[in-house]
């Protein structure tokens, strides 16, 4: 593990594989490196960052905690986006030349007091990373949800061929004009998207650059968004649930559990 002055960012390395972790910019992967291959776009909205305590749009920045009503500032349109770590310094526990933990505080604008942690790991062989999010409360319990947004790039060389994506889901969720689920199960429709697919036995996205690398994100989670609309890159965001899933899908967070949730990404050069 190193770490560089001039942007803070700490460095995992293993085999050819190079991982620049920033936890001055919301603990996100700011670059990986295979061989001579940038496989993460570039710039402080990108890379691959946390979404904490909740993932893709909350509707009108609205949510309940049983009878409790609160409201998060908007900050998509009439939506509250992405959670609230994304931005903040994370604080590191503990890195070596293949790991690093990872840790921030919840609190205002998130009205719970809590803590996320995330331990970013690189295979020995350089072949691939596993990325743990932990979301705990520090009082009360409260619903949340957690997962990854990573930007990879569309094309890894100049010349390059666009990426693929190959990926089998039992259904997507129905994206309204709002871009929130409506509640209905459709069949998976072809791209582009900006869309939510569930697979039930667990996330298995496949992205392939022609005759340079194939990269497989995996989750136990079923729930995946999948945007591929902008033409410098592709998202694959692994997540413990929906797009207004506060809403739709709480998921109870107590002292004694806990949100936890892993992906792990593999990648071979062809």
């Amino acid at each position: 593990m190193t770490t560089d002055d001039t942007d803070s960012g700490v460095r995992l390395r293993a085999a050819d594989t190079e991982l620049t972790v920033r936890p001055d910019e919301g603990g996100r992967l700011s670059s990986l490196r295979v061989g001579e291959l940038e496989l993460l776009r570039q710039g402080e909205r990108f890379g691959s960052f946390v979404m904490a305590p909740w993932c893709g749009r909350t509707r009108e920045g609205r949510f309940s905690n049983g009878t409790t009503a609160h409201q998060l500032p908007l900050n998509a349109g009439p939506h509250a986006i992405h959670g609230t770590v994304r931005r903040r310094p994370w604080r590191v526990v503990s890195a070596d030349d293949r790991s690093v933990a990872l840790v921030c505080e919840l609190d205002d604008p998130w009205p719970y007091p809590g803590r996320v942690s995330q331990l970013v790991e690189l295979a020995e062989d350089g072949s691939g990373l596993t990325l743990t999010l932990a979301v705990e409360t520090l009082g009360d319990s409260f619903p949340a949800q957690a997962g990854w947004h990573p930007w990879f790039l569309r094309t890894l060389s100049p010349g390059g061929k666009d990426v693929t994506l190959d990926f089998t889901a039992e259904w997507q969720e129905e994206r309204g004009d709002d871009h929130l689920p409506t509640g209905h199960r459709i069949a998976p429709g072809p791209g582009p998207w900006d869309d939510c697919f569930v697979m039930p036995d667990g996330v298995r996205v496949a992205l392939h650059w022609p005759d340079e690398l194939e990269l497989t994100v995996a989750s136990r989670t079923p729930w995946v968004v999948v945007y591929d609309e902008q033409p410098e890159a592709v998202c694959v965001e692994p997540q413990s649930g929906p797009p207004n899933g506060l809403n739709s899908h709480p998921r109870l967070v107590t002292e004694l559990e806990p949100l936890e949730i892993s992906t792990t990404w593999t990648w071979r050069r062809l």
